[in-house]
């Protein structure tokens, strides 16, 4: 009768020590100083998202533009841009001017000149430039030449004034 009580004692005790020992691996948070083990796929998928999400809003910050994929050497905000009468500036694809001052026209050799963002049209060559319309230019050779002794537009992106 003794021994049946000293094999119960003992069946209890390792029922207690497991059950006290689970609640504590359950308890313990992962990644924590308690848990301090960290998985590949925490690192690729979680600490490396994270990490790169903060880079890009340190460069966005400091260059003042969103940078989805890349680095981009164009002006991040608009420069006032003056031209004589016949001076062009040719902008690089993606360059966008606004007309401010004066009169200019699309120079385009094909057709679609410019994108007219303010209202979703195209601007073919020759055609006159609306003030205060925004305008993008999506292929290489397009450009904007003033018609006026003074023009003043705002340029943002790569371009060449000759």
């Amino acid at each position: 009768m003794k021994k049946d009580r000293w094999l119960l004692r003992a069946v209890v005790l390792l029922v207690l020590s497991a059950g006290l020992m689970t609640t504590a691996s359950l308890a313990a948070e992962a990644g924590s100083s308690g848990d301090p083990l960290v998985t590949l796929s925490y690192l690729n998928d979680t600490f490396f998202n994270t990490i790169m999400q903060r880079v890009d809003q340190k460069i966005a910050e400091r260059t003042g533009q969103a940078i989805p994929g890349g680095t981009s050497s164009s002006a991040a905000s608009f420069t006032v841009v003056t031209l004589s009468q016949g001076q062009t500036l040719a902008g690089d694809v993606g360059c966008e001017v606004m007309l401010r001052v004066g009169s200019a026209v699309c120079v385009s050799p094909s057709d679609p000149g410019l994108i007219d963002e303010t209202t979703g049209s195209t601007l073919a060559d020759g055609a006159s430039l609306v003030q205060n319309h925004l305008y993008m230019m999506t292929i290489e050779g397009r450009g904007v030449r003033a018609s006026s002794a003074t023009t003043k537009v705002l340029a943002r992106g790569s371009y060449t004034v000759a």
